[in-house]
């Protein structure tokens, strides 16, 4: 066979066989295959790139004639899944660049995120009904691990930009295919977002797809980071008085990674501080304290010691959270009594991970959470948010976990209970936990609660103790609390004629 010759430098080069002939092309691509796979003498071997592919595809027991790839979301939760990820903010540049030129080639654009799932999908519609029925369609995982040698998935088990043609996908299903895909980072952290891919029938392959889709990456990568620098010049204006009321004292702002956006009196800093905790050191030998801000950080420096090392950071004292999450009105969240907004999903997670001090994995946390379709994606996303309100150092990873100073509502009723103290219980319990959430573990904690609440009142036989339940939604209209009451109060008591009004009410309505 003569020597192949090759239109660009590279292992990821097109053969000048494929513009040629691409039928041959992907006849020839096909016995390469078959003789590979069953161990005969091959026409020529497979590129290198593919060959180290199928070498990890059939290491994680891929099966060449094997099933589809696996469904991971349904649509309701890719919506949130898309919503989350960072590739979500330049999408519209995507398809300005890449699905028009994908309609009129018969290809198909697709966007994943870093474990290979298929998040957006567009393009030629005859290509995506095609694709639908290969399962090359949103919600669906295509690393390598579970479909092989793929360009989507081997962009991100090797980082790099590839094509690959017909018979070098590892499953014979998708010898029909060729897709050319392109890796996309996080200009920040370098860390892989997803990869992006065209894909089509062999028949309408070119091999300028991959420029064209490594271009788009790059560009992609571009929008990122202008975003990221207008996001962090709002984050330092509008934490610029966070930083001007240290009044002298060494400090820094930093952005939710650890990026230094602005400084006071405190030097040479590096670029990016670490956020391991809430104490930080300092290359030589200053130590500071971290307080979480909306999306970044106040960094408040010490003095450093003439031996080197920093003092006042060893001994910090850890966080203090307050969770007030036992009312009809919105949960209300306090680090160190500065109050945090936030929404009810995060309180949630709160709420369950306070509930379980040695902490919980993220599998385990979205079964809590969301139940038999919890996805622990979405909650992994959901603790970097959290993270980012309240700082790495009062939500903890691996596993995820509360390490501050608990004071929860909930908890306090709870730990009454046991000690059967029921003055504490009626002065911590003001309704229902997170009346709004229809989280299976709140919503079983929340139901507990007001049961054992409830009788822990009644046995007590104490009228004060009715009287502050009953003035929560939880025993308004309870009949019994309402008619034990009635029996207690003296006549002479104000709050009883109240009682038997309601009493009566709830009588004529019955």
């Amino acid at each position: 066979m003569a020597i192949t010759t090759v239109i660009s430098v590279g292992e990821h080069a097109v053969s000048a066989e494929l513009l040629h002939d691409p039928d041959a092309y992907a006849k020839l691509l096909r016995r390469v295959h078959e003789a590979v796979l069953s161990g005969a003498p091959a026409p020529r071997p497979p590129r290198s790139v593919i060959s180290a592919s199928w070498d990890r595809s059939l290491a994680a027991d891929v099966d060449p004639d094997g099933k589809l790839p696996p469904l991971v979301y349904d649509t309701d939760e890719l919506d949130d899944v898309r919503q989350a990820h960072p590739l979500a903010a330049v999408l519209p540049l995507l398809r300005q660049n890449l699905v028009s030129i994908a309609d009129d080639a018969e290809h198909i654009m697709i966007v994943t995120d870093a474990d290979g799932h298929i998040l957006w999908r567009e393009g030629a519609s005859g290509v995506c009904h095609d694709a639908d029925r290969v399962l090359l369609t949103e919600g669906v995982r295509w690393s390598e691990d579970v479909i092989g040698t793929n360009a989507m998935g081997t962009v991100l088990a090797t980082g790099e930009p590839v094509q690959v043609y017909s018979a070098e996908h590892l499953v014979r299903t998708y010898h029909t295919w060729t897709c050319a895909a392109a890796p996309v980072r996080d200009p920040e952290t370098g860390a892989l977002l997803g990869a992006i891919d065209v894909s089509g029938p062999l028949r309408t392959v070119h091999p300028a797809m991959l420029a064209l889709v490594s271009a788009s990456a790059s560009l992609a990568e571009g929008q990122l980071k202008a975003q990221l620098a207008v996001r962090d010049e709002r984050v330092r204006r509008s934490h610029m008085p966070h930083l001007h009321a240290l009044r002298g004292e060494p400090g820094a702002l930093l952005s939710a990674s650890g990026k230094v956006l602005a400084t006071e009196s405190c030097g040479a800093l590096p670029e990016a501080v670490p956020i391991t905790g809430s104490d930080v050191a300092l290359p030589d030998g200053r130590v500071g304290m971290l307080e979480p801000l909306p999306e970044g950080y106040l960094l408040r420096l010490g003095r450093t010691s003439s031996t080197g090392v920093g003092t006042g950071a060893s001994h910090t004292p850890p966080r203090r959270l307050g969770l007030t999450f036992l009312s009809d009105s919105a949960p209300v969240v306090t680090v160190d009594d500065r109050e945090i907004p936030i929404t009810l999903r995060h309180a949630e997670i709160l709420t369950v991970l306070a509930m379980h001090s040695h902490g919980m994995t993220a599998d385990r946390l979205a079964l809590e959470l969301y139940g038999d379709d919890g996805n622990p994606v979405t909650v992994r996303a959901e603790i970097h948010r959290l993270r980012s309100q309240l700082g790495a150092d009062v939500v903890r990873t691996k596993p995820y976990r509360l390490a501050a100073d608990i004071d929860a509502d909930f908890l306090r009723v709870s730990a009454a209970l046991r000690d059967g103290d029921v003055d504490a219980v009626v002065e911590a319990f003001d309704g229902p936990l997170l009346a709004d959430s229809e989280a299976p573990a709140v919503r079983d904690e929340r139901e507990s609660l007001i049961a054992l609440v409830r009788r822990a009142v009644l046995d007590s036989g104490d009228a004060g103790a009715l009287w502050r339940f009953w003035e929560t939604s939880c025993g308004a209209d309870d009949a019994e609390v309402v008619e034990r009451l009635c029996g207690l109060l003296p006549r002479t008591d104000p709050r009883r004629r109240i009682v038997a009004a309601h009493h009566a009410r709830l009588a004529a309505m019955s």
